[in-house]
């Protein structure tokens, strides 16, 4: 599983003229589900987004996650971060879940999160979706649970 984590001001996805979720200040979540992803990296992500301690305390270092800030989650699938282009220019989802399974695992990750007390709102997976947001910092972190599966809380970073 593979997650663009952007720090927002706001952030919103639109499915035609609708927009299906919008938060202001919080993170925007690109989420990628990958062959194989199971409830460990479920779990694993959702700990670790709510966990990212990203935003800025009274000194101004990143110091608080996002339920110290009271923000929310604009969680948005997204498969093509599972793109391969090793051959060629052309990407490859051979690495990308099924769709029903993916979007299953997108749904278990948002009810993950906001059962650690984060709102969580959602894009509509398998739309075309746009997505507008406000980055604030700009902040961009890349999470993925095959290369970073210790344990939230055991890196001594945390």
């Amino acid at each position: 599983m593979i997650a663009v984590v952007q720090r927002v001001a706001h952030a919103k996805v639109t499915v035609g003229t609708e927009t299906v979720g919008a938060i202001d200040g919080g993170l925007l979540v690109l989420l990628g589900v990958a062959k194989g992803d199971d409830a460990t990296a479920v779990e694993w992500m959702a700990r670790k987004i709510a966990a990212l301690r990203i935003f800025e305390d009274q000194q101004g270092k990143m110091n608080l996650d996002v339920r110290q800030i009271g923000g929310s989650i604009l969680l948005v699938s997204q498969f093509t971060l599972l793109g391969d282009t090793n051959r060629g220019n052309r990407p490859g989802f051979a690495g990308a879940e099924e769709p029903s399974l993916a979007a299953t695992r997108c749904d278990e990750v948002a009810n993950a999160i906001a059962a650690q007390g984060v709102p969580v709102s959602q894009g509509r997976f398998g739309q075309s979706m746009r997505v507008e947001l406000l980055n604030d910092g700009p902040v961009t972190i890349v999470l993925d649970s095959l290369r970073n599966s210790a344990p939230v809380g055991q890196s001594g970073s945390e």
